[in-house]
């Protein structure tokens, strides 16, 4: 009877075994940010397994304080993938009829977010079967500058760097010489593989150009450098050149603000000088109307007098006609001349 019992038992156990069951096995996935993560999943059926198909795939993202996710499912011959709102439009199965057998699913243009530990079920009654996958995204090495760090003079000491802009650790570096003999100096061996090599007491056999290569797991990147060393220079000459250029500079500037100054004191000295007019001081009485009057009132009295007194009149009262008025006054262009005519007789003869 217990022989019997225990025949039994091995035979259901062996039924549940070749029932339903995820071929893949669990693994660990790295890939670059940016790329495309593909996510294996492929089940077996049994003839027993009658229920319906359903397909979930979940997310259990680093952080541990979030709740496992839902990112996608199958379910009564539909596809759902909008439930994870990091992922929407990311997520898809790879396979067109999943119930073929593969439920492996892509994860596109991935992110920093999307690293965690995604787990595959198929459930078909009787059936159930999970996998869990860890996927880690990793960041390339880019933007990576070298640059040498002090002066590049025979006899100093500077450093030469190499720094990428981003890039996932751990990362490894590697100096080469490209140009001469292409062996790198001795003293620099111990820190070929360092991001920094330091430079002591230089000398022109360091100068070339030089390359560094940074790597890590996911890509790698490469800067150059060209490294000059060449004899000192005279720096006393020089800080002697930049004082006497900055004292020429300063010169300048000073007659500049002086020129600007006294142009602007005549400019105010006119504008004053211009509107400083006494508005109470009636204008000069005009010489020319003068001139007329006088002029006017002799000749009415000229018109009465006689030929006999006439020539003592014009050499007396013709002498009291001011000569500077008539010297400076202005004549009108509308104003016609004035003419005499005088006649007198004498000796019966008639003179105009």
């Amino acid at each position: 009877m217990a022989l019997l019992l225990c025949f039994v038992l091995l035979c259901g156990l062996a039924d549940v075994t070749r029932g339903l069951s995820i071929t893949t096995p669990e693994q660990s996935i790295e890939k670059a940010k940016g790329e495309t993560a593909y996510l294996p999943c492929k089940f077996t059926l049994d003839p027993q397994d009658q229920g319906p198909l359903d397909i979930e795939w979940l997310l259990s993202p680093s952080d541990n304080q979030k709740v496992d996710q839902v990112i996608i499912l199958y379910s009564g011959d539909k596809i759902y993938d909008n439930y994870y709102p990091d992922l929407k439009g990311r997520v898809h199965f790879t396979s067109n009829d999943v119930t073929s057998g593969d439920a492996s699913i892509n994860v596109t243009n991935l992110q920093l977010s999307d690293i965690g530990t995604y787990q595959c079920k198929v459930k078909k009654a009787p059936g159930v079967a999970n996998k869990k996958v860890l996927l880690t995204v990793l960041v390339k090495p880019s933007g990576t500058r070298c640059f040498v760090d002090g002066s590049e003079e025979i006899g100093n000491d500077f450093k030469l760097k190499c720094e990428p802009k981003e890039g996932s650790l751990p990362l490894r570096y590697e100096w080469q010489k490209l140009s001469d003999s292409q062996r790198m100096p001795t003293p620099w061996l111990a820190e070929m593989t360092s991001p920094v090599i330091s430079v002591k007491n230089a000398s022109s056999e360091y100068s070339g150009t030089y390359s560094c290569t940074v790597q890590n797991r996911v890509g790698s990147d490469q800067c150059m450098l060209r490294l000059d060393v060449v004899p000192p220079s005279n720096r006393a000459g020089t800080i002697a050149g930049a004082i006497i250029g900055t004292l020429l500079a300063l010169v300048l500037i000073g007659a500049i603000l002086f020129c600007c100054h006294r142009k602007r004191r005549e400019e105010k000295y006119e504008k004053e000088v211009h509107h400083d007019i006494r508005e109470d001081v009636p204008p000069p009485k005009s010489r020319t109307s003068t001139a007329r009057s006088y002029i006017g009132s002799n000749h009415s009295s000229l018109g009465s007098m006689s030929p006999s007194n006439m020539e003592g009149y014009s050499k007396t009262q013709y002498n009291q006609v001011p000569s500077e008025d008539f010297e400076r006054a202005p004549q009108s262009p509308t104003l016609a001349p004035a003419k005499f005519k005088y006649t007198y007789k004498t000796d019966g003869i008639t003179v105009v």
